[in-house]
């Protein structure tokens, strides 16, 4: 049997690397920092996913351009300096993308992430050269409409049809489902697994490893 997706898209945080803590972490010291209302860390949880213009106008409605430009800076500052809550792959992710790569599929990331903040952690990981196509939030729309998910699909020469995104949050989800391509659901990030199940997922993932062995049972490669 023919490999039924042949382009995989991942998002990043909450999905490969388990950065969740950091974010929410960084998120309330920015907030701190410029005397904003305290963050608690279910409501940081929430925005994970979304750009971070996005996500900071979500946890304050009423903040003016000029905080939300400071806000945006010390979130930045937090997360990639000033925060020490460390930040993983999940298990088995780079063992699960390197064999996959090898089978064949084609790997993506869509992510909220900034670009300067994805190029960063790709080359920490080392994981830059298994992905051919990446887009990040603040060099297109952010999520959950699919217009990031439309670009990466123009690049591969991909359609939606044979592609997938696998992703944490409903945000993911929403923007595969708005896409027109099946999704995955992963149940260890952001958001709870029950709330990603109203848009259909294909697969419910509660471990990496999970999504190879079910790809090789839609290929007919499991034994």
């Amino acid at each position: 049997m023919a490999i039924v997706y042949s382009l995989l898209i991942f998002d990043w945080d909450g999905t490969v690397i388990d950065s969740t803590a950091r974010i929410v972490s960084s998120m309330q010291s920015a907030a701190r920092d410029l005397g904003l209302r305290h963050l608690q860390d279910h409501e940081a949880r929430e925005i994970i996913g979304l750009g971070l213009p996005e996500a900071i106008q979500a946890l304050y409605p009423d903040i003016d351009s000029e905080l939300l430009v400071s806000m945006r800076e010390r979130y930045v500052y937090h997360y990639m300096e000033g925060d020490s809550t460390p930040t993983s792959l999940f298990p088995g992710v780079q063992k699960t993308l390197e064999s996959l790569h090898k089978k064949g599929y084609r790997l993506a990331v869509a992510t909220g992430k900034s670009r300067q903040g994805l190029d960063r952690v790709l080359a920490d990981t080392g994981l830059g050269w298994l992905f051919e196509v990446t887009r990040c939030a603040d060099e297109t729309t952010s999520k959950p409409h699919p217009h990031m998910l439309e670009e990466i699909l123009a690049q591969s020469g991909v359609s939606s049809d044979n592609a997938v995104m696998i992703g944490d949050t409903e945000f993911d989800l929403k923007m595969g489902v708005q896409a027109g391509m099946a999704t995955i659901a992963v149940s260890y990030g952001a958001h709870h697994i029950d709330r990603l199940k109203q848009y259909k997922p294909v697969l419910e993932m509660y471990a990496f490893p999970e999504l190879e062995a079910w790809l090789d049972l839609q290929s007919g490669e499991a034994v």
